[in-house]
């Protein structure tokens, strides 16, 4: 199976690239994912082995500012079924879990965050998802656009 390629989005005031830095092991659960496209992607497309971006959002800089690597596919996000989880869903269930998480581990953090005003003006990445459905938490990239970004590091 080919090596896919990812951005995944986070705040960096609630979870961030220093946070997974922080992590033993450097390796945590990527969850809290509550938009039913980027539920589909992790669920149906993301696998052991891919990359991933990390993406800092609704923060001073926002833009790349690492990679990680998957090292566990999708499976039930465990807060969906926790009524004290601010991501509790009732609709939930053991059976027919409607929310997943995956693992990731850090690979790098970038010298300084791609800013995000530096990937628009790149016309190797006119296209990105990111470009065109910048809301979306979970999206895929192309490997032309994982070595584009790379180069403007």
């Amino acid at each position: 199976m080919a090596r896919g390629y990812w951005l995944l989005k986070s705040e960096p005031d609630v979870y961030g690239i220093e946070h997974l830095a922080g992590e033993p092991k450097q390796t945590a659960r990527w969850d809290g994912i509550r938009n039913y496209q980027a539920r589909n992607f992790l669920r149906d497309q993301v696998h052991e082995g891919d990359r991933a971006f990390i993406y800092h959002s609704q923060c001073k800089t926002v833009g790349i500012a690492g990679t990680a690597r998957v090292v566990k596919a999708a499976y039930p996000d465990p807060a969906q079924f926790n009524p004290d989880s601010p991501y509790y869903d009732p609709k939930a269930t053991e059976d027919k879990p409607r929310w997943f998480a995956i693992d990731i581990a850090l690979d790098e953090v970038f010298d300084a965050v791609i800013p995000l005003k530096r990937i628009k003006q790149q016309a190797a990445l006119e296209d990105m998802v990111l470009l065109k459905q910048g809301r979306l938490s979970v999206q895929p990239v192309t490997p032309e656009e994982w070595k584009e970004i790379h180069r403007l590091r």
